[in-house]
């Protein structure tokens, strides 16, 4: 039965009721000569006081006093359950472009607060769904990209060593050598992928650790220094710390953090001859690593996008430096995992400064 069915019900029954029982003890009243009883006696000295009209005057006054009632009630909760149905619909129809939040303080206009709630949850939710979606197609097109050239490479050297091309020891290993390094850059875009495919499950791999960073970093540049000098690059590192401050890290995923930023920087370095400054400080309860280099910058509008995942703000000069593009959201996700955060400083031409902080051990007294 309807909510109005109900009203309208309720509003017969509370006119009706007291006229019926005037009306069947006038009607008792007439048969009371018949039946010996002190009770129609008394009551008949009280209605014989009644006229017509104030039995009149007292059915309006109560039909009136029903029908405001009726009213208050219907104008209370009716509406918003309207609007709740309306709202209801315009959900089940994929349409989220409404509002249904109410300024009443009763427990229907709450209701449709918390609908209202509900509607714009739903609205952000299908929204990062879609760039979500926009995302993933942007990724698979910069790793199908990405796979193309090392794997064209790899086609063609084979090809070359197949038919004789490499004809001396000193070519073929220089065939060789290419293959390989087409191959562990394939490597590392499907790493890339797989960790990427980890960040929104949460199930990227941890082994936290308390460790000497003083030592841990020195050692890390120490290794990637030897690599960098080969290609030319030079690498300067500078401490700053307290030789005995410790974090809580995981050695193999920091050591991500640093590849992907001075990747960055090498493939980014222009016709520069790149230097790299690898800098830490204490900053109170953290310690902080700056990773500069003189390459050719980021042009100021695409600063506030450099963690974004696929983002890649110049497409011509990204697409010939390679990467998938999500080196950086992984760094990012990385650094907020060890209570830490990471910024950038740029300017275009000049070079780039990476900065994140790591939150310092202290132990418990």
């Amino acid at each position: 039965m309807k909510i109005r069915t109900r009203l309208v019900l309720a509003f017969c029954i509370i006119i009706f009721i007291p006229i019926v029982t005037v009306f069947t003890a006038y009607m008792l009243l007439g048969f009371s000569n018949f039946i010996p009883s002190d009770t129609f006696v008394r009551l008949k000295e009280h209605l014989s006081g009644l006229s017509v009209d104030a039995v009149i005057s007292g059915a309006l006054i109560l039909i009136l006093t029903a029908t405001i009632l009726i009213l208050w009630i219907y104008k209370g909760f009716v509406p918003n359950i309207k609007k709740l149905t309306k709202a209801a619909k315009c959900i089940k129809d994929g349409d989220l472009e409404f509002t249904i939040s109410s300024d009443g303080a009763d427990e229907l206009s709450e209701l449709c607060n918390t609908f209202e709630e509900m509607r714009l949850r739903l609205k952000t939710s299908a929204t990062d769904r879609v760039r979500n979606e926009a995302e993933q197609k942007m990724l698979i097109s910069n790793i199908a990209h990405d796979l193309k050239t090392p794997i064209t490479a790899i086609k063609g050297y084979s090809e070359g060593l197949l038919d004789g091309v490499a004809n001396s020891p000193k070519k073929q290993e220089e065939y060789v050598r290419t293959i390989l390094n087409k191959a562990i850059e394939m490597d590392t875009l499907i790493n890339e992928l797989t960790l990427y495919s980890n960040l929104d499950t949460s199930r990227i791999p941890y082994n936290f650790q308390k460790v000497n960073v003083s030592d841990y970093f020195q050692d890390y540049t120490c290794d990637i220094s030897m690599d960098l000098s080969n290609k030319g690059i030079e690498l300067q590192y500078v401490n700053y710390l307290d030789p005995d401050v410790v974090c809580v890290i995981d050695r193999e995923q920091l050591g991500r953090v640093i590849n992907n930023i001075v990747g960055n920087s090498v493939k980014y370095k222009g016709d520069n001859d790149l230097k790299i400054v690898f800098a830490m400080h204490d900053a109170g309860d953290y310690v902080q690593v700056d990773i500069k280099d003189n390459g050719v910058g980021i042009a100021k509008d695409d600063l506030p996008y450099v963690f974004d995942r696929t983002y890649r703000g110049d497409r011509a000069r990204n697409m010939s430096a390679g990467g998938s593009g999500i080196g950086l959201s992984i760094v990012k996700r990385i650094v907020e995992d060890h209570g830490g955060r990471i910024w950038v400083s740029s300017i275009e031409g000049k070079g780039t400064t990476m900065s994140f902080v790591l939150k310092k051990y202290k132990p418990k007294k």
